[in-house]
């Protein structure tokens, strides 16, 4: 399609979404009557498109894109996947294949990174949360379900596959070959810094990393820590079990972590007072790659008035999801219940704002015909970690005179950054328009 006709499909389908969005809202509390409305309106503008349009669109393009501009709107990690391709995703989910090691959701439309697994082939390519995926082996990914890009990425060990990659430092999409390997997920890390400070590095939660976090713990305090850092930059993997298993090392009592969906009873997580295992003062680190149990961890840490917070405002990913089979054998893979913070707050929508943040502008906008544009990031001196130097500064004294805004707050705005002190980080510089 030209590039007209592909800004066309592309507002046709956002106007479509809305239309169904308003329609499902008012579904809730409007008559059936009222939903079949509204569903008629979505199918006579369908109808208008292929009758009146200038040019007769590629109508398959047109309700992909609503369904996947739909979905989208309402959860970055669903897919709508067409019979083959559910066929082929319930064929391989239980396999261990070898991987790039990317934890991906939908952006703008595309593919986009959460962030790479430490030490994976695409965290040696310097991928990081930055970053969107246009194509994968040539086929590009607006639309694509995120289940079946996930399922691109996957292939034999030492096998290879070819992303454009939009960067924040290249104006133009840049090619990637990476060798797929069986992804393994970082050690957790323990250390003591000057002033008896106990640092603690966790990059993933999977497997036993709760328990190896835990005996850091219990390590530390033998060696005579009077405060602790737990490091949780980048950790995008683990389940929300582990999530709450991790908040309950460090409390011995209180509400960790609830889930609620439309069908799903709310069922509160509380801290088990035999699972603690210090009282030592706490400062917790996130950025936007902290994803999923961490951010469990993290919000319930902090609404529980357990550990301050610091650094940038999570990812927020942390969910129930199911595929829900169609008629026709198609599926949609779709978020049933939402965890929340103990103050309420769904950690999918907003994710976890720190008490003492740093701000860091979004370092990739989108142009007037919805593509990804890139922004230069800010950058801190070489070789130091302002994260880190802020939180040891914050346990170490005990109150932060940087502004905060706690996720306790419940007049907050929902999903925006708030009001605070930056730490000398330079304003980020535009690039210039593609």
């Amino acid at each position: 399609m030209t590039r007209r006709i592909k800004f066309f499909v592309a507002s046709t389908s956002t106007c479509l979404v809305f239309v169904l969005l308003f329609g499902a809202m008012r579904g809730k509390s409007a008559s059936p009557e009222d939903t079949y409305r509204h569903l008629a309106v979505y199918t006579e503008v369908l109808s208008r498109i292929k009758s009146d349009y200038v040019e007769e669109p590629d109508m398959k393009s047109v309700t992909l894109g609503a369904l996947n501009g739909l979905l989208e709107s309402i959860d970055p990690y669903a897919s709508y996947l067409n019979a083959d391709q559910y066929k082929q995703w319930l064929k391989s989910k239980d396999q261990h294949k070898a991987d790039v090691g990317l934890i991906l959701s939908k952006k703008f439309g595309y593919v986009g990174i959460v962030d790479s697994v430490p030490g994976s082939p695409a965290a040696k390519a310097g991928l990081s949360t930055t970053d969107v995926i246009e194509t994968i082996n040539g086929v590009a990914t607006r639309d694509m379900p995120l289940a079946f890009a996930q399922l691109l990425l996957e292939g034999d060990p030492g096998s290879t596959v070819e992303l454009g990659v939009l960067r924040f430092r290249k104006p133009e999409p840049q090619k990637l070959t990476l060798t797929r390997a069986m992804v393994e997920y970082p050690a957790v890390t323990a250390k003591m810094l000057p002033d008896q400070v106990g640092l603690i590095q966790a990059e993933s939660l999977d497997g036993s990393r709760v328990k190896d976090v835990a005996a850091k713990v219990e390590d530390l305090q033998k060696q005579g820590a009077k405060e602790l850092v737990l490091d949780l930059r980048h950790c995008a993997t683990g389940s929300p079990e582990a999530g709450e298993q991790l908040a309950n090392v460090f409390l011995d009592k209180g509400l960790i972590t609830y889930s609620e969906g439309q069908k799903v009873e709310r069922h509160d997580v509380t801290a088990d007072a035999a699972n603690d295992r210090t009282h030592l003062p706490l400062v917790v680190i996130v950025n936007r790659g902290t994803a999923d149990g961490a951010e469990i961890a993290a919000a319930a840490l902090m609404d529980d008035k357990r550990a301050e917070l610091v650094g940038e405002r999570t990812y927020g990913d942390a969910s129930i999801r199911k595929p829900i089979q169609m008629d026709d054998g198609s599926a949609v893979i779709l978020s049933v219940a939402k965890y929340y913070s103990p103050s309420g707050k769904a950690i999918q929508d907003t994710g976890v704002t720190p008490s003492v943040p740093i701000q860091e502008a979004e370092p990739v906008t989108v142009d007037d015909d919805g593509n990804p544009q890139a922004v230069e990031p800010p950058q801190q001196p070489a070789g130091e970690d302002l994260l880190l130097k802020k939180a040891i500064e914050v346990v170490t004294k005990g109150k932060s005179e940087v502004v905060s805004n706690s996720s306790g707050d419940a007049n907050a705005p929902k999903g925006n950054q708030p009001n605070l002190t930056p730490l000398n980080v330079p304003k980020p510089a535009t690039a210039p328009p593609q």
